[in-house]
């Protein structure tokens, strides 16, 4: 470094090399050119430098940095680590990682946690707790509160069931009520349909419906849903089956209550003289075996450990147990082409439906040679009620199924369903059936215990047409979350679950759907205090 000073001391030189290359200069006394220079220097980076300090000094404030102590603390909020910091901080973060992973079960169970979290922080701020205290007990509280939630739901689980297996008050009346007019009112005995109208019950060119149900209220609803829809309601011809038990019923309220057009009969299964134990091994079986009664109708809860399933598992291993799924009614379907021999094509519908748009387009749809028209489940808009496959309904850890069938391979629904009954007495479905039922009753119901659906599944197989969504959709039983303006456009609306349209337990959104089609100044039903709820 070299030195050089002027002869006037006015200008001093600094320079690294001997050739003055870049020299810094600089004046002294009263030689303002440096001072000048200087000054705009150091404004102009105070105007980048200050808005810069501003605003990330007031996001540090707002972040809770001013409560940090230490350049390493502030350093972290503005940018990279100081070098020293760099592996010192990041093991309190760890500490309180390891605290939240680390098993709660001792203090949950040695000490009472508080009620709510303003208790927690009183009683953090009366004992001092330290930051790995407050993260266990506050842990403690949210793994608490879950299992609570968890017990809840189960309850909530088996108390929907039984109340989905029982006959509300209202429809108990109703059927009494009707009854007592079918034994007292001649009017209510009539013939169903009138004798000159009976050839059109065999008519072929004519559209058939088949309804199986002991439910008055429901039927009524799928009959006049379906009637008040047609687009030629004098084609309709209604096949009414009912129990022993409810036939009286059932006849007075469709005589009484007569649809303009369309043709009504009802006919009670004591009145098919080929229902018999002889040629319905189903019967059969349920009235011989005592384990399957136990299994559908004794104590659901007893010796069984609700706990050790989810809420959603346990909704539907409590809906398997159904008393409903060794119902002859539920059967009925399987021996369409017995019960009506005449008949070359029918539509079958569940008494939980409700029939939206005219059904008369069923009819002329080519099934190509197969004998069910019905709706897929394994693929759809929703996920939740759309993924059905044959992994949902059999035990693919038994060899018969596991050698038998594909575990990937999509299911239908019933509920409503296109039969051709001519191909179907050609491919013996009732026969498939009845050997599968055999072989699962034999084997203590470990192929599978979802009623009736896995038999037909089996019985049906290759013998399915595909038909579209919308002529069928389901879930509204169960699925909370049903897309309402989906529902609007459907053909047919299936209440498939525990939350049927008639009972307390259904969702306030989805029965409108169904109760627009109940008369509720018919006189029965008032006298019975059936209302339209919200």
């Amino acid at each position: 470094m070299q030195v050089h000073i002027s002869p006037n001391m006015r200008r001093i030189t600094i320079s690294t090399t001997p050739v003055f290359l870049d020299p810094m200069k600089m004046k002294l006394g009263a030689a303002r050119y440096l001072s000048y220079r200087c000054l705009f220097w150091t404004m102009l980076l105070l105007v980048f430098l200050l808005p810069f300090t501003f605003i990330t000094s007031a996001v540090v404030t707002l972040e809770g940095a001013n409560k940090c102590s230490s350049i390493g603390c502030f350093g972290r909020k503005i940018g990279p680590r100081l070098m020293w910091r760099r592996h010192t901080a990041p093991a309190v973060t760890h500490d309180r990682y390891s605290v939240l992973l680390s098993s709660s079960a001792a203090s949950t169970s040695a000490v009472d946690l508080p009620e709510s979290i303003e208790a927690l922080v009183e009683e953090a701020r009366k004992k001092q707790y330290d930051m790995s205290t407050l993260l266990v007990q506050l842990k403690a509280m949210v793994e608490a509160n879950e299992e609570r939630v968890r017990a809840a739901k189960l309850q909530e689980a088996l108390y929907r069931h039984y109340a989905s297996s029982g006959v509300p008050k209202g429809l108990h009346c109703l059927a009494l009520k009707l009854t007592v007019e079918y034994s007292s009112n001649a009017r209510a005995r009539r013939d169903l349909p009138s004798a000159d109208l009976a050839p059109r019950l065999t008519d072929p060119t004519l559209h058939h419906l088949v309804l199986a149900t002991d439910n008055v209220l429901a039927a009524s609803v799928v009959v006049t849903s379906t009637v008040h829809n047609a687009a030629n309601p004098e084609k309709i011809v209604f096949h009414v089956i009912t129990d022993k038990k409810m036939y009286a019923a059932m006849h007075a309220w469709f005589s009484l209550n007569p649809l303009s057009q369309a043709i009504v009969e009802v006919k009670g299964v004591h009145q098919f003289d080929w229902l018999t134990r002889a040629n319905v091994p189903v019967l059969e079986a349920m009235e011989t075996s005592d384990d399957i009664k136990w299994y559908y109708h004794g104590d659901h809860a007893a010796g069984t450990n609700i706990s050790q399933y989810s809420p959603t598992i346990l909704a539907a291993y409590l809906q398997a147990r159904s008393p409903k799924y060794i119902s002859i009614m539920n059967h009925l379907r399987i021996y369409l082409p017995e019960l009506f021999p005449e008949l070359e094509k029918v539509v079958f519908l569940d008494d939980d439906i409700v029939v939206q748009k005219d059904l008369s387009p069923l009819w002329e749809m080519d099934l190509h040679g197969k004998v069910n028209g019905a709706v897929e489940t394994c693929h759809g808009d929703d996920a939740w009620v759309m993924s059905k496959t044959f992994r949902n309904y059999f035990n693919f850890s038994h060899p018969i199924i596991a050698n038998s069938f594909d575990p990937d391979k999509c299911a239908w629904a019933y509920g409503m369903n296109v039969f051709d009954l001519r191909a179907w007495r050609q491919a013996d479905i009732t026969h498939v059936y009845h050997y599968w039922q055999k072989q699962n009753l034999q084997l203590n119901l470990t192929l599978w215990k979802l009623g009736t659906l896995p038999p037909a599944l089996i019985a049906f197989d290759g013998n399915v047409h595909p038909i579209a969504p919308k002529w069928h959709m389901l879930g509204l039983g169960y699925n909370t979350k049903t897309d309402l303006a989906a529902t609007k456009q459907a053909a047919v609306i299936h209440y498939n679950g525990q939350a049927k349209p008639w009972l307390d337990i259904a969702f306030p959104q989805l029965r409108p759907f169904w109760s627009k089609y109940v008369n509720y100044s018919n006189e029965f039903i008032t006298q019975c205090n059936i209302l339209d709820r919200p």
